[in-house]
């Protein structure tokens, strides 16, 4: 049911030093900020050659970034992101095996311009999943 890796997602408390530490400590070609008020984050794409990093930062004080950042105050990864070919297909498979789909379970428009949903951690041996349909 998955495909490919989309990106790994890593929340940051200094968004700017985070990018210029990929653009120049490893050249890496590194996109413009964009704020994605529906998910109160801003974010910025690392672009490699096989899939893509995040770098998450709050946008505004009720970013669920914020206590990410509280609990992990250098950063770290928040999420993985793989690619679905039919999402609604992909939320009913995963719910009827027990897995939580987190928020009212209706896909939300993602950083990419794509439906997205994410599925609780803790039915994914600690790691948030974010599925976005392709």
């Amino acid at each position: 049911m998955i495909g490919r890796l989309n990106h790994v997602a890593i929340a940051v408390p200094d968004l700017e030093a985070a990018s210029a530490q990929y653009a120049n400590a490893l050249g890496a070609k590194v996109g413009a900020p964009q704020d994605e008020p529906d998910h109160g984050v801003t974010v910025v794409f690392i672009e490699l050659p096989n899939t893509k990093i995040e770098l998450l930062y709050p946008l505004g004080d009720d970013s669920p970034i914020n206590g990410f950042l509280e609990k992990n105050p250098s950063g770290g990864i928040h999420h993985v992101c793989y690619e679905v070919d039919d999402i609604l297909a992909a939320r009913d498979h995963l719910k009827s095996t027990g897995a939580r789909v987190l928020g009212s379970g209706e896909p939300k428009i993602g950083a990419h311009g794509k439906p997205v949903l994410f599925l609780h951690p803790k039915d994914f041996n600690g790691c948030l999943v974010e599925l976005e349909q392709v």
